[in-house]
């Protein structure tokens, strides 16, 4: 989530929708959809079961879907080719309206807040990071669930995520999430300019810590080539995990792990920063690394030629490469090793997912039959056959089977069924995460021809091969099972004042490092962090994490 710019209108919007909340009288006006007595959820009988649908309700049933809306040149997410099918395939064919609601990828937050707070908001709640989840679950705008009611709707999504949703779905001991899969894998990647590691006397198999990564940057700043690529932290915060001690302690990872509030004051950190202040003090670290904000503005750094280094999500149609060798007709590409930015003694620490892609609830003001509505659209989502369409268009057209099954996409394809950017995972990710194929051997495949650029396979076998190598020493957040009132109230200022502290820290001489931060540390503890973490504790104390 990126709330920058946006703090204050988010605050407002928080405090509508907590006022709006509030008059709900803690049940959301609606039905206890996780009781099992007819009276209470419309979509029972008076038998107790649940109300046929199969053959369509009887009256229109709109519902509203949310998917992010990423401003992809000439893209209309609410109205193209596969909005209509749905509406044709599925909608159609059970009286259902599907409405689509665009939600601002960079500003979903915002987004939903507002719309919560004008009664507009989609009939799905979702977010990646279970902190934010957990922050509309408090705020009161979901409604507890019946499980049953979703098995019997939706049998083929339940059977593939009902063990998912029974572990992890449960707050406060009320049913109130459900997800997406997550399948293992990941095709964020750090590639790093190989010819320049080459130019200075050095191999790819050289960079085996921090240390040594260091002593590489050294020499490129002798040879006048470049620096070590840099950005702002802000809003997701998991940086310190290659400056941790290994093995993980569980009670540690708890009170200090968190995406939405930087563990500013920990040794890890202290560590990290130590690092980067001597990077920034002998010119090893792009200079204004703290004024790259976004992902353009990092990756422009990498195109021009000004830093060796880039991490971002490698997809065969990346402009990263063709881009970089219009500037530096020479420049060659390798995947950074992960040990390369391990202090010397450390493991390759990385945050591990969850078991789950998106995390959803069902919006407080959505009526019984639209939420059986919802069910039977991820039932119907679910299907292979609708998921493959989803994520390959229509055969002839936008791909062509291979030999084993596999589609060959046509990137020259530019016809009514284009897919939207990433295979129009933003509409097909509410019930997985990423494209499979019946067997794992054909999925990789799948996968990392969805993954190589042209000339480039290389790299995506080796971020492959190291993903599976460090597999060991990713670890999932710890999972509260309780809202965290503090971390709700202070995480918005505390992201702020984060940016401030930690970049002041950094660009200190290095002999006024220490006083710098400790005071800065202080700082950031008396701001709110002091309570965030006494809060936590109580909830370890209490058992009320995974």
């Amino acid at each position: 989530m990126n709330k920058k710019g946006f703090v204050s209108l988010m605050m407002a919007s928080v405090m509508t929708a907590g006022m709006l909340a509030g008059c709900s009288g803690g049940n959301n006006n609606k039905e206890a959809a996780n009781s099992n007595t007819p009276a209470a959820n419309n979509n029972q009988t008076a038998e107790g079961g649940f109300a046929d649908y199969s053959q369509g309700f009887k009256e229109k049933v709109k519902i509203d879907i949310p998917v992010y809306e990423r401003a992809f040149e000439g893209w209309n997410v609410t109205d193209n080719y596969y909005t209509r099918w749905v509406q044709s395939e599925f909608g159609d064919k059970y009286n259902i309206e599907v409405n689509y609601v665009p939600i601002t990828r960079t500003s979903e937050v915002t987004d939903y807040e507002q719309l919560l707070a004008s009664h507009k908001a989609p009939d799905i709640i979702f977010h990646y990071d279970m902190p934010q989840a957990l922050t509309y679950y408090g705020e009161d705008v979901m409604q507890p669930l019946n499980y049953a009611e979703i098995e019997n709707y939706a049998p083929t999504y339940w059977a593939n995520m009902g063990e998912t949703i029974k572990q992890y779905g449960t707050v406060d001991d009320e049913n109130i999430f459900f997800f997406a899969a997550r399948p293992e894998a990941d095709n964020f990647v750090n590639i790093i300019r190989k010819d320049w590691v080459e130019k200075v006397g050095m191999k790819m198999e050289d960079l085996t810590s921090l240390e040594k990564y260091n002593e590489m940057l050294l020499k490129w700043k002798e040879a006048g080539l470049g620096v070590t690529g840099g950005n702002l932290i802000k809003d997701s915060f998991n940086y310190t995990y290659a400056f941790r001690e290994w093995p993980i302690d569980a009670e540690y990872r708890a009170l200090y792990s968190d995406l939405s509030v930087a563990d500013f004051t920990t040794a890890d950190s202290e560590r990290f920063l130590r690092n980067l202040n001597y990077q920034y003090n002998n010119g090893i670290v792009d200079k204004e690394f703290y004024l790259r904000s976004d992902d353009n503005k990092i990756k422009a750094e990498f195109v021009a030629g000004k830093t060796g280094n880039y991490g971002f999500y490698l997809t065969n149609n990346t402009d990263v490469f063709a881009a970089t060798l219009a500037n530096n007709p020479d420049a060659e590409f390798a995947v950074m090793p992960p040990y390369a930015l391990v202090p010397e003694g450390n493991k390759p620490q990385g945050r591990a997912y969850w078991p789950f892609g998106f995390i959803m609830g069902i919006n407080y003001e959505t009526s019984a039959e639209e939420r059986a509505a919802v069910w039977m659209y991820l039932e119907w989502l679910s299907q292979p056959e609708n998921l493959f369409k989803f994520q390959n268009g229509v055969e002839g057209e936008n791909y062509t089977l291979d030999a084993e099954g596999i589609a060959v996409k046509n990137p020259d394809y530019k016809g009514e069924s284009v897919l939207a950017l990433n295979n129009n995972k933003d509409y097909w990710a509410l019930v997985t995460e990423i494209a499979q194929y019946p067997d794992a051997d054909k999925t990789l495949k799948a996968n990392l021809r969805n993954w190589s650029p042209a000339g480039y396979e290389y790299l995506a076998d080796d971020m492959v091969k190291y993903y599976n190598e460090t597999a060991e020493f990713r670890t999932p957040d710890a999972m509260f099972t309780t809202v965290l009132e503090k971390v709700n109230e202070y995480k918005a200022d505390l992201n702020s004042l984060f940016q401030d502290l930690y970049v002041k820290t950094v660009l200190a001489p290095e002999a006024e490092f220490d006083a710098t931060y400790q005071e800065a540390k202080q700082t950031f503890l008396d701001a709110g962090y002091q309570e965030i973490l006494d809060e936590k504790q109580a909830a370890i104390d209490a058992g009320q994490f995974r």
